[in-house]
């Protein structure tokens, strides 16, 4: 069983994560992000529906493994963050969505600018 999720997860990365070099490849951009834009959108709206149908069917595991995680995953991150902080708003957490929702923008922030300090 571990080894078929294992298998789903790494096809539907490879996947998404073609399917992301492709869209920034053909989507260039000079002054904003777009390529990156339009992949965080899509990503969370493609999660959405995927999670969306996984609640209804009790048989859509393996296709929510390759699509949700697999997918998703290698598309974009930012799927699976708009999905998390969408549950914590949905199960009224706010506190934790403000936390994650901060905190993950703010550090990430930090983090990026740290690594590419220590590496200059």
């Amino acid at each position: 069983m571990l080894l078929k999720n294992i298998i789903l997860v790494g096809l539907g990365g490879m996947i998404g994560s073609v399917g992301r070099y492709l869209v920034s490849y053909f989507i260039r951009h000079e002054s904003f992000p777009y390529a990156t834009f339009a992949i965080n959108v899509v990503g969370s709206l493609v999660i959405g529906m995927v999670m969306g149908v996984a609640g209804r069917q009790e048989n859509f595991q393996n296709w929510r493994l390759f699509l949700a995680t697999g997918i998703c995953g290698g598309f974009t991150t930012f799927s699976a963050f708009a999905w998390e902080n969408f549950q914590l708003m949905n199960q009224e957490r706010y506190g934790a969505f403000a936390l994650y929702t901060g905190g993950t923008l703010v550090l990430g922030f930090a983090a990026a600018a740290l690594g590419h300090t220590i590496t200059k």
